[in-house]
């Protein structure tokens, strides 16, 4: 039995080398060679000037149809990484930055719902409640405060959490003694619609049971 292993479309033309561009036509020219089959995906031009002028069988190839080439789409966007979700987490429990306390205390939750993090107690400090968090794998031990979530604030630390997502600490905070600045502008949407919606499961009562 012959073996059919058919290539997927090339991003790449074989006569050429150069990439296809989105909505460009191709041809794909199906040979059978040394008793398996190899596709060709080759530009217009190509086509023309290499294989149109003749017939398949003088060519070499077996079959061969005509195709509009669109480009891949971009991979989605991943929801969370776990590594950076948690390296942000250790750097802002380090620098105690209060401007990003409630970005702070998201980036826990997340990690929490990913079982990175466990809690193992909370105590009460001048009325506010502070979580004990360990590390599953390291046991390192983080405190970690709970914000005032109200409706008001909620905006800002969605877009705080999503920036440091996409962008990691301003330059400026990285040094020991960074003052915070302004958030940049142009927060990632799709990183923004992530952010939004676990804190919205947050204030759903990721914690109820405590």
């Amino acid at each position: 039995m012959n073996d059919w292993n058919i290539q997927s479309r090339s991003r790449l033309c074989h006569g050429c080398d150069n990439a296809f561009e989105d909505q460009q036509i191709y041809h794909s020219l199906l040979f059978f060679q040394k008793g398996t089959y190899e596709r060709q995906d080759v530009c217009n031009t190509c086509w023309k000037c290499q294989f149109s002028d003749t017939s398949g069988a003088a060519k070499g190839f077996i079959s061969h149809w005509q195709g509009r080439y669109q480009s891949p789409p971009p991979p989605p966007p991943e929801a969370i990484r776990k590594d950076t979700a948690e390296s942000l987490l250790r750097k802002l429990n380090e620098k105690k930055l209060p401007h990003y306390a409630g970005a702070l205390y998201i980036l826990a939750v997340m990690l929490e719902r990913k079982r990175v993090l466990k809690v193992r107690g909370q105590v009460r400090e001048k009325g506010q409640r502070i979580f004990i968090y360990e590390q599953a794998k390291t046991g390192d031990v983080f405190t970690i405060a709970e914000p005032d979530l109200s409706v008001e604030k909620l905006e800002r630390i969605q877009h705080d959490v999503a920036e440091l997502m996409e962008n990691g600490l301003p330059p400026e905070l990285e040094s020991e003694n960074g003052d915070p600045a302004r958030l940049k502008q142009g927060t990632n949407a799709s990183n923004a619609q992530v952010i939004s919606g676990e804190i919205n499961q947050e204030k759903e009562g990721i914690h109820a049971e405590a």
